[in-house]
C-alpha cells in the first residue's frame, strides 16, 4: 500500500548516514513509485507490476534479476511469505523480517512487532525501524518519511488552484473523502457535517481528494452538504493523478478526511492533519507526529473504549455498525480545536 511505502523510505536516510557508500535499492509495488519517487537516498527502485504478476515467465525472470544482484543485505518489511521466500533466495548472508512461525527459517535475524507505541512516530514506524538494529544497533534520532516534490511540479499546482479562483491567501482544506474502500470510509452523511462545520468555522476553501472511479460518492457528498458550504467547495480540482495530488496538498493548508495513504502523504509534506480512524484499525500504529499539536485524529476507541476488548482488526466484519456509532457529535469537539488557529 501506498502509506507503507511512503512510511518505509525512512529507513534508507538512516542507512545512508550509517553507510554512505552503500547501494539502497526499493522493491515496490510500481503503483506506489510517485511517493517515493526523486528520493535522494534511494539508488534504484525495483517495481513489481500487475504484469509480473499475472505471468510467470516475466515474474520469474523478474525474481532473478533481483538475485543476481548478489545482495550483502536484504530487509523485508513486507514479511509476507512471498517476499520471505525471495529474501531466503537471495542468499544475503544478513536478511531481516518480522517473526512468523512459517517464516522464521527464512531469515538471519527477526524481530516481533511492538504492540505498544512509546514514541510520537507511532507503531507504524518504530517496528520498521526495530529492523535496522542488526545493523545499526538502538536508533534514537529517527526522521520523519519525506516526499520529494520537483519545484515545476509545485509551481503547476499553484497555478491549476488560481485559475479555478482559489485565494492561497485564505485557508484551503485538502478533504479526504474516501478511505481506501468502503470499511475505511466515513459515512458521507457525517462527513457532510463535518465539512459544513469546517466551513462554518473557517470560511475556508475545500477541494476533494478521490479518482474519477469515486465521482458518483463526490457527487453525493457535494448534494449532502449544505448550501453555503457548497459554495466554498471547488469540484473541478482534484488530482488527477498521484503526484499532482501531492503537489495540490502541498499547497492546502490542512488535510482533514479519513485515516489512510492520503494523510501519510500530507505528514510527509509537513501539512497538518486532522484523520478519522476506521473503527477496525489500531489507531496507535499510524497516529504519528500529534504531540506537537500540528497533527491530531479521532477514534471511536477514544469514547468506547470497552468496544476494544481484543485487536481492533477483528471487528472489521462490523465496521459499518460501529461507523453508526461514531457520529459527528463525537468528532466536532476534537475539530473545533484542530481549526482554533483558522477560526474566523
Amino acid at each position: 500500500m501506498i502509506g507503507d511505502v511512503l512510511t518505509s523510505s525512512l529507513l534508507f536516510e538512516i542507512l545512508q548516514t550509517h553507510f554512505p557508500s552503500a547501494q539502497l535499492d526499493y522493491l515496490i509495488n510500481s503503483n506506489t513509485l510517485a511517493v517515493v519517487e526523486n528520493n535522494p537516498f534511494i539508488n534504484k527502485y525495483w517495481l513489481y507490476s500487475k504484469e509480473l504478476e499475472m505471468s510467470s515467465q516475466l515474474g520469474k525472470a523478474f525474481r532473478e534479476s533481483i538475485i543476481a544482484e548478489k545482495y550483502d543485505v536484504v530487509i523485508d518489511v513486507y514479511s509476507k511469505l512471498g517476499s520471505a521466500i525471495l529474501t531466503k533466495k537471495t542468499a544475503a548472508k544478513t536478511r531481516i523480517g518480522y517473526r512468523k512461525w512459517y517464516t522464521k527459517h527464512k531469515y538471519s535475524h527477526t524481530f516481533v512487532p511492538k504492540t505498544i507505541s512509546k514514541k510520537d512516530e507511532g507503531l507504524a514506524i518504530e517496528n520498521r525501524v526495530m529492523l535496522l538494529e542488526p545493523l545499526i544497533g538502538q536508533i534514537e534520532d529517527i526522521p520523519k518519511p519525506k516526499i520529494y516534490l520537483l519545484p515545476e511540479e509545485i509551481d503547476a499546482a499553484s497555478k491549476i488552484l488560481t485559475n479555478h479562483g482559489i485565494d492561497l491567501k485564505k485557508p484551503l482544506f485538502m478533504i479526504g473523502i474516501l478511505g481506501s474502500g468502503e470499511k475505511k470510509s466515513y459515512p458521507l452523511p457525517y462527513m457532510a457535517n463535518l465539512l459544513d462545520f469546517v466551513v462554518a468555522e473557517t470560511q475556508g476553501q475545500l477541494i476533494f481528494n478521490y479518482i474519477p472511479s469515486q465521482q458518483a460518492e463526490a457527487d453525493r457528498l457535494y448534494e449532502m452538504c449544505s448550501e453555503m458550504t457548497q459554495k466554498h467547495i471547488v469540484k473541478e480540482v482534484y488530482g488527477k493523478d498521484l503526484r499532482q495530488f501531492l503537489a495540490l496538498t502541498k499547497h492546502c493548508t490542512a488535510l482533514i478526511g479519513n485515516e489512510g495513504g492520503a494523510v501519510n502523504m500530507a505528514k510527509a509534506l509537513s501539512s497538518p492533519t486532522f484523520s478519522i480512524f476506521a473503527p477496525w484499525i489500531l489507531k496507535e500504529a499510524w497516529n504519528s507526529y500529534e504531540a506537537g499539536g500540528e497533527n491530531a485524529s479521532v477514534h471511536l476507541k477514544d469514547f468506547y473504549p470497552e468496544l476494544y476488548t481484543q485487536h481492533p482488526k477483528k471487528l472489521k466484519k462490523k465496521a459499518d455498525n460501529l461507523y453508526r456509532q461514531f457520529a459527528p457529535d463525537f468528532i466536532l469537539p476534537e475539530l473545533r480545536k484542530f481549526l482554533a488557529r483558522w477560526h474566523v
